[in-house]
Order: structure tokens, then sequence, then C-alpha cells
């Protein structure tokens, strides 16, 4: 084989090599974040936002998936966490289990929910341990149409870069939440099995 023959292989080589290299698979994000809208008393009395979590076996073992759902206008207005084995399927419902114990008086018409997977043990959205992966996430959220119509679409949540600053925020407040809130601002931990696009409120 000649050398310029040898020198065009190589370089073919090196050249696939660093476009795999540029392009690295997104590995799944501890910390993922999504909105719901139209929650609150404006909602269809029927209709719900729901949210179906899995854990994807990445750890080899449990996770920790800790709930802390926002008001818009900041305010950390409820906080859980439940357990999710490989493979299983668990869900939550806007409506049912993450603003109907909410800590201020006021429930929201919309909200942002945080999630963030630590590895198994005892769960605690306010002492949540280490971060893992493993967990991937999607939610519904309803949309107002034309003429008094509704319509529901769902998507997966956003993977997000959880800062130091913010981890210690919201574990924070969840703390709070738990050592003052008199029980209010407990969402419900998952129940299993995953809910559908529209359901009613239980």
């Amino acid at each position: 084989m000649n050398l310029r023959v040898l020198f065009a292989i190589s370089m073919a080589v090196l050249c696939t090599t660093a476009v795999f290299a540029q392009n690295p698979v997104t590995a799944d994000s501890p910390f993922q974040v999504k909105y719901a809208s139209n929650v609150g008393p404006t909602s269809p009395s029927d209709s719900d936002s729901v949210f179906n979590l899995t854990n994807t076996g990445a750890t080899g073992g449990n996770i920790c998936v800790n709930v802390y759902t926002f008001s818009p206008d900041e305010q950390l207005i409820s906080c859980c966490s439940c357990v999710v084995t490989p493979n299983a399927l668990v869900s939550l419902s806007a409506k049912s289990d993450l603003i109907n114990n909410t800590l201020t008086p006021a429930v929201p018409s919309s909200i942002v929910v945080k999630l963030v997977s630590t590895a198994g043990g005892a769960c605690n959205a306010a002492t949540p341990g280490a971060l893992a992966t493993g967990l991937a996430a999607w939610g519904t959220t309803i949309h107002a149409g034309s003429g008094g119509s509704w319509a529901t679409t769902e998507t997966a949540f956003t993977p997000a870069t959880l800062s130091a600053a913010e981890y210690t925020r919201i574990t924070s407040l969840c703390g709070f939440i738990q050592s003052n809130g008199s029980g209010y601002g407990i969402c419900n931990s998952c129940r299993s099995g995953g809910l559908g696009a529209s359901k009613k409120k239980l």
C-alpha cells in the first residue's frame, strides 16, 4: 500500500474518531425541570396535569426522586420524595398530589416542578443525599385554546444544571416546610403505575 493511501486512511479514521468525541451521548441528568399550566381553579374540572417517572437502572439500584413544586412567584409550595425501583413506573398528579396541600393558602394556576434524583435509601427531600443518574420523567400540561377549548400536551422533563446554591436553597426550604409547616406543604408520594394525559381529580 502506498504511503499516500495509508495517510488518507489514517486521516479518515482520525476525523471519524474526532467527530464522535465531540458528540458524546448525553448522560441523563439527576436534576430535571418542567412546568404545568392551568392546574388551579381556572382549569377544566375533569382535567389534570400528570407526571410519570421511571428508573432506567443506570445506578444499578433504587433511586429517590425528590419533588419540589414552586408557584409562579418562586415560592416552594410543596415537597416530597419517593423510592423508584429499576424499571418501575410511578406517577404524580398536579391536583391530587402536588397542590392539594400547599404551604400557602392560595392555590396557584400554574407550577414549576423540579425533580432531583438521588441514591436510594431513606428518601427525604430535605436531606436527599448523593445525586444519582437513572431518572427519566414525562409530564403533561393543559393549554387554553380558542372558543373555550382545552388541549393537553405531554413532553419529557428538561435536564438542567443543578448549582450548589440551588441545591442548598430547595433542600433548606423543604426542611423549613417539614419543621414549621404544621403538615402543610408535604405533597403526596408517588403511586404505582402511570397516569394518562387527562384524568378526573381524585
